[in-house]
């Protein structure tokens, strides 16, 4: 197999030429954005924690004119403020079926499966991995959806593994030196 050099170590090279075709970066949240636990406090409240790193990288994405977006199956004000605070506009939260949310957003952004990378972390993710040009797991993914990824990451889900991911496509643009973000 060929490989590319990258920041995060070699790269099968269609996984490269995938990463620098990349304009839309679709995430699902609990378990890639978050660390996967959800935290709930004795008047229902409830907590998640965020990765500074990966919000970095999704300001980066946006700033290179990448469009970031979220499919997630649950629903939580705590993600519709983060993404807020990124400046994420396509949120599509409670989505059972993560293919709908998918194929609205190709045609409102009318971009090709090709032009799309899916990060996730469980088998809900598959369909839309196994659409788009590059499908991504997480290091700690669920072991089924780490076999059938085009790559996994290094980092762990919540621990920077979506920054991981957009510093690749970044740097697989030739745009990663001049990368700006922001830590939110």
């Amino acid at each position: 197999m060929m490989e590319e050099s990258s920041l995060y170590g070699p790269v099968a090279t269609t996984v490269w030429r995938n990463l620098a075709r990349v304009k839309l970066l679709i995430c699902d949240v609990d378990g890639v954005l978050s660390d996967g636990n959800i935290y709930l406090g004795n008047q229902g409240e409830e907590y998640k924690t965020f990765n500074t790193k990966d919000g970095f990288g999704i300001k980066a994405l946006q700033n290179a004119n990448i469009t970031v977006a979220i499919i997630t199956g649950r629903h939580s004000n705590i993600v519709a403020e983060r993404m807020q605070s990124l400046g994420v506009q396509h949120v599509y939260q409670g989505q059972s079926d993560k293919m709908q949310a998918y194929q609205t957003l190709l045609n409102d952004l009318t971009l090709t499966p090709e032009q799309v990378a899916y990060i996730g972390d469980d088998v809900v993710d598959l369909p839309v991995m196994q659409d788009c040009a590059l499908g991504v797991a997480v290091a700690d993914a669920h072991p089924q959806v780490r076999q059938q990824a085009d790559y996994v990451t290094r980092l762990k889900g919540g621990r920077g593994a979506v920054r991981e991911l957009c510093d690749l496509i970044l740097e697989a643009q030739g745009v990663l030196a001049q990368a700006q973000g922001m830590s939110v």
